[in-house]
């Protein structure tokens, strides 16, 4: 079974040297590995909490998914989407709202800090408080929980984040799942090996402090000045130098290799001039940087090209997102009238499942003499019909495994009006086209209750 990993970064400002470090290039790094189902998102909903600067939002989102794509990250390998292309994440984003108690914002940690913030300048607790930034917190829990991501890579900061959206998963299993869990519970990943640089100042290199080293832009002019800025101390050239308090060292060891870094620190311990040191430095993220940095302005000569592939992206996270989103209508009572009575009538009472009358699948032998099954509703009305299988027993394993899958895990939207059911990327299946999208709808819901996973059955 392949781990889903989500990562998203927020799209209110330019990518900076930390940002690669300790969060693009390791997570690129870890969507390479087989058993891994990686998911990438352009956070921009979270953008508007931060910035009401129209124009830097746009830049940034553009610039953030040049970069992402200039380093490496292959989007026919992953899913890599615009969280606000994907209506279905807002919409859950209110579900959960709606089972999260107040309380459990109220001990947030960015809520609580800029509370202490107006507390200590003496203003009213909430001024400048907007609600985005107070239940942020849940929109996050949606990003995660609408694609039951097992693994979410995190900073420290971020742990609290992830506790609360187990626990709103928590709840919505609880009010609503009738013993089926619609959320796993995702587990927050920090990996210690990861670097966390240093900036200009020596703090943590953060947009909020203002001491960030470019990534790209300004190329590497604009690299070499921002590294003549970082502090170091008053010895000079022959002196020795403390390497592992240099913030030099810090930088340098997150990009060089073993064998380079053990004598980046010995020449500093030997006395090496601080300006040779930041020469040298710069040298080492050049080598690295210059490569991405040439496929960074071609990405961003063609914006055409990366719409293109946020598109694509949004279209495989809505496969799975809006055939879920409407399990989850169903779940919470949100149907069309149509629906309602099909999904009430597709619970069995004890007479209906006394005498067997629910939907179920049936398994026959076609003209050319192949195998095939189909799923029937209650009334006859045929809900999915199978591809031609050879052998009778690769048509029964099809069918036992979308017994076992579930609606959730099978439905793919084909075009405007299609509905395919799919094993991993092999299509088994076929729903009859629909004559509008409502209707599609309405078989998607019908769906969903006549194929529920083995375990909720």
């Amino acid at each position: 079974m392949n781990t889903r990993v989500l990562t998203g970064i927020t799209t209110s400002g330019t990518p900076h040297l930390g940002n690669y470090v300790g969060a693009i290039r390791p997570a690129i790094q870890a969507s390479q590995q087989n058993n891994v189902d990686a998911f990438f998102f352009l956070a921009d909903y979270h953008a508007l909490i931060k910035s009401e600067d129209p124009a830097l939002i746009a830049r940034s989102r553009l610039e953030i998914a040049a970069t992402w794509l200039a380093s490496g990250l292959d989007p026919k390998r992953v899913t890599f989407y615009r969280q606000s292309d994907v209506p279905e994440i807002p919409e859950l984003c209110w579900m959960l709202t709606c089972v999260t108690a107040k309380g459990l914002m109220n001990r947030a940690h960015a809520y609580k800090a800029s509370v202490d913030q107006n507390t200590a300048k003496g203003v009213e607790a909430d001024d400048g408080i907007n609600m985005g930034l107070f239940s942020y917190p849940i929109l996050m829990a949606a990003d995660i929980l609408m694609f039951n991501a097992h693994k979410v890579p995190v900073g420290r900061d971020q742990t609290q984040h992830l506790e609360m959206a187990r626990d709103i998963a928590q709840r919505f299993n609880h009010l609503f799942g009738q013993g089926h869990e619609f959320f796993v519970l995702p587990e927050a990943v920090i990996s210690e090996d990861v670097a966390t640089l240093p900036g200009l100042d020596g703090r943590k290199m953060s947009k909020s402090y203002g001491n960030t080293v470019p990534l790209f832009e300004g190329g590497a002019k604009a690299l070499n000045s921002a590294i003549a800025k970082i502090v170091t101390d008053s010895r000079g050239p022959g002196e020795p130098k403390d390497a592992d308090a240099s913030h030099l060292y810090l930088i340098y060891k997150a990009f060089a290799q073993p064998s380079e870094t053990a004598n980046f620190h010995a020449e500093l311990s030997a006395g090496m001039g601080w300006g040779d040191a930041k020469k040298r430095l710069c040298e080492r993220i050049e080598q690295e940087m210059g490569r991405l940095r040439a496929h960074d302005e071609d990405w961003m000569a063609h914006p055409d090209r990366i719409e293109e592939i946020l598109q694509e992206g949004a279209r495989k996270a809505r496969a799975i997102a809006t055939p879920f989103i409407h399990e989850l209508r169903q779940a919470v009572g949100l149907r069309s009238l149509a629906t309602s009575r099909t999904a009430s009538s597709s619970q069995p009472n004890k007479k209906e499942k006394a005498s067997g009358k629910s939907a179920r699948y049936v398994t026959f032998r076609d003209e050319a003499g192949q195998f095939r099954f189909r799923l029937l509703a209650q009334d006859g009305a045929e809900l999915l019909s199978s591809i031609a299988f050879a052998d009778p027993k690769q048509a029964g394993a099809a069918m036992r495994a979308l017994q076992q899958a579930g609606a959730q895990a099978c439905l793919k939207l084909e075009g405007t009006l299609g509905l395919l059911i799919v094993q991993g990327e092999q299509v088994i299946a076929k729903a009859p086209d629909s004559a509008s999208t409502e209707q599609r709808e309405q078989l998607i819901a019908t769906l969903t209750v006549a194929m529920p996973p083995s375990d909720a059955a």
